[in-house]
C-alpha cells in the first residue's frame, strides 16, 4: 500500500491580491502628444499680446492671415480679419500682436502699409515687391495704452527716435513742394518735408519740416527759409548769376534755409518754433523793416508797365514797393489822374550802422524836410526791353514848391513829370510851333536862294577855267624856272664842287691865321714891352 502524503507536504494556499492597470504600449505616443499639444496651448495663451484694430482707406497690399506688423524688420503682430467699417468709408484692419509688443500699443504710435513708394525724390520699400506689403509701426512716448487706431495713408518721413527737430513753415503757396521734400542748408541735404496743410482761412498753406541733427543747431531765431525749387537767376551789375541747390530740387522742388551774416550769434531755436517761408533768397534775405509809412502818388501819364511790388527806388537803394494801382478822378480840376499806393521803408534812408530810433512825428519831419528840398516821386523806364516801370524817389531842385498833407489817409506825395512825358510835351509843343511856321513861304525863299546858289557856281566855274587856260601857263613857268634855280644851288654846295673846295681852303687859312694871332697874343703878355723894342734876337 503505498504511503498516504502528510498534510505538512502539501504547498500552502496563497491569496492573490487586486489586478494592476497597465497601459498598452499602443496609447503612449497619443498621450504624449496631447500633453505637448495642451502645453504649446498654455504657451500660446500666455504669450498672446492684446488685439487691437487699426483704421485705413484702402486694405491694399494687406491679407487676412498673412500680413505681418513689423518694428524695426521685427515681427510683432500679425493681421487676423479685415472688414468694412459701418458707413463703408474705410477698412477696420483686427490684428493680434504678441505679449511682449503690448508695451508699444501707446496713444501716439503710428501704423503704416510699407510698400514700393516713389515720392519726394526717393524710392522706398523695394523689398516689398519680393517679401509682400506689411504694416509697419512708429512707436509713440506716450504712457497712455491704446487699443484703436487710425493708419497713416503715407509713411512718415522720421521715426519718434530719430535725432533732430521739427519746425513749422507758413507760406502763400504750396509750389512745387510735396511730403519727403528735401531741405538744404549750404547746398547739403539736411532734413524734410513731413506734412503740408492749406489754413483754415485758405490765404496759405503751412508746413511741417524735420531738422536732422546735427544741422538743426544751424537753425536759430533769425533763420530765413526759402523756395529752393528750379533755377534762381539774377541779372545785375556783376552779369547773369544762376542760383540752385542741385538737380533733385530743379526737377522735384526743395526748401533751403539760411541764417543772415550779421555777426550775431543766437542760440537754437526751440522746437516747433514758426517762420516765414519767402518765395526766393533775395525776399528772404532782406532785412526786415519795422516802420512801415504808407503814401499815394498822382501821377497824370501813363502807368502801363508798371506792376504791384514795383520798387520805390532812391539813388539805386530800394526803399519802398508798390502796392496798389488805382484811378483817381478830380472833381475840381475835372481831371483824371493815376492813383499810386506804396509802402516807404524810412529805416532805408539812414545807415543802419547808425541805429535810428525814430520818434513819434519825426518822420513827417524828415519828408517835409525833403519835399522842400525838391524830393518827388517820378515814374521811369527800367527796361528798355520789357518795359517795366518803377518809381524814381529823387531830388528836383527846379520843381515847383509843394508840401505834403499830412491829414489825407494816405498822405499824398508830390510827383514831377517822368522823362517820357516831358518829352511828349516837348514834341508836342514843337509840333505846335510847326503848325504856325509859314512852310510855303519857306519853300519859296529856298527855291530862290538855290537860284542864287546856281548862279554863283556858274561863276566859279568860268573863273576856274580862265584860271586854267590865263594863269596856269605863267604859273607853270615860273615854277620851271625856280626848280632850275634850286638845281644850280645844289649843285655848287655839292662836296666836289669848286666851290665848296675854295671853301674849304679859305677855313684852312683863316684857321692858321687864329693860331698865329693866338701865338702872338700869347707872346704879348709875356713881353709887353715888345711893343715898343721889338722882339730881341736871342728870342728869334
Amino acid at each position: 500500500m503505498a504511503d498516504t502524503p502528510e498534510i505538512s507536504d502539501l504547498p500552502e494556499a496563497v491569496a492573490a491580491g487586486k489586478p494592476r492597470w497597465s497601459l498598452p504600449l499602443v496609447w503612449i505616443i497619443p498621450v504624449v502628444a496631447a500633453l505637448i499639444g495642451g502645453w504649446l496651448a498654455v504657451k500660446a495663451v500666455m504669450e498672446r499680446g492684446p488685439t487691437i484694430t487699426i483704421s485705413f482707406k484702402t486694405a491694399e497690399g494687406i491679407e487676412a492671415g498673412t500680413t505681418k506688423i513689423k518694428y524695426k524688420n521685427v515681427d510683432i503682430g500679425e493681421v487676423k480679419t479685415i472688414n468694412l467699417s459701418k458707413d463703408r468709408s474705410n477698412v477696420i484692419v483686427t490684428a493680434q500682436f504678441t505679449k511682449q509688443a503690448e508695451s508699444v500699443l501707446v496713444d501716439d504710435t503710428r501704423f503704416w502699409v510699407v510698400r514700393a513708394r516713389v515720392a519726394g525724390g526717393s524710392v522706398s520699400g523695394l523689398g516689398t515687391l519680393i517679401s509682400g506689403s506689411y504694416i509697419g509701426l512708429d512707436v509713440g512716448k506716450s504712457a497712455v495704452a491704446k487699443r484703436e487706431f487710425t493708419g497713416l495713408e503715407v509713411p512718415p518721413v522720421f521715426t519718434a527716435d530719430a535725432p533732430g527737430k521739427q519746425y513749422v513753415l507758413h507760406s502763400d503757396t504750396l509750389g512745387s513742394l510735396d511730403i519727403g521734400t528735401p531741405i538744404y542748408f549750404r547746398r547739403l541735404q539736411v532734413g524734410r518735408v513731413t506734412s503740408y496743410d492749406l489754413d483754415k482761412d485758405g490765404n496759405g498753406v503751412t508746413f511741417r519740416i524735420f531738422i536732422n541733427s546735427p544741422y538743426d543747431k544751424y537753425v536759430d531765431p533769425n533763420t530765413r527759409f526759402w523756395h529752393a525749387s528750379g533755377v534762381d537767376v539774377t541779372v545785375d551789375a556783376g552779369g547773369v548769376k544762376v542760383n540752385t541747390e542741385g538737380l533733385v530740387s530743379i526737377m522735384l522742388g526743395g526748401i533751403a534755409f539760411q541764417s543772415p551774416d550779421d555777426g550775431v550769434t543766437l542760440p537754437p531755436a526751440e522746437p516747433n518754433t514758426k517762420f516765414n517761408l519767402f518765395s526766393n533768397r533775395a525776399s528772404a534775405m532782406k532785412n526786415p523793416d519795422t516802420t512801415v509809412d504808407n503814401y499815394a502818388m498822382l501821377f497824370k501819364g501813363s502807368v502801363r508797365g508798371l506792376t504791384v511790388g514795383a520798387p520805390l527806388d532812391f539813388r539805386g537803394v530800394i526803399i519802398g514797393e508798390v502796392t496798389a494801382i488805382n484811378i483817381d478822378f478830380d472833381p475840381v480840376k475835372k481831371e483824371i489822374q493815376m492813383a499810386v499806393s506804396a509802402n516807404l521803408y524810412p529805416e532805408r534812408l539812414i545807415s543802419r550802422y547808425r541805429k535810428p530810433t525814430f520818434k513819434p512825428g519825426s518822420q513827417k519831419e524828415m519828408i517835409d524836410r525833403f519835399v522842400e528840398r525838391g524830393f518827388r516821386a517820378q515814374l521811369r523806364t527800367g527796361s528798355l526791353l520789357t518795359g517795366q516801370l518803377y518809381v524814381a524817389l529823387e531830388f528836383f531842385p527846379n520843381a515847383p514848391k509843394a508840401k505834403v498833407d499830412w491829414t489825407k489817409n494816405p498822405p499824398e506825395l508830390p510827383t514831377q513829370a517822368g522823362s517820357l512825358e516831358e518829352l511828349q510835351v516837348t514834341l508836342s509843343n514843337l509840333t505846335r510851333k510847326l503848325d504856325k511856321v509859314d512852310v510855303d513861304g519857306i519853300t519859296s525863299s529856298l527855291q530862290l536862294t538855290m537860284t542864287g546858289v546856281q548862279d554863283t557856281l556858274k561863276s566859279a566855274d568860268k573863273l576856274i577855267q580862265r584860271l586854267d587856260s590865263e594863269i596856269a601857263p605863267t604859273a607853270r613857268a615860273t615854277l620851271e624856272d625856280t626848280r632850275r634855280t634850286l638845281t644850280a644851288v645844289e649843285r655848287a654846295l655839292a662836296n666836289d664842287a669848286p666851290l665848296q673846295q675854295n671853301a674849304n681852303d679859305a677855313m684852312r687859312e683863316v684857321a692858321r691865321a687864329a693860331q698865329a694871332i693866338r701865338i702872338l697874343v700869347d707872346y704879348l703878355e709875356r713881353h709887353p714891352e715888345a711893343l715898343l723894342s721889338g722882339k730881341k734876337e736871342d728870342e728869334k
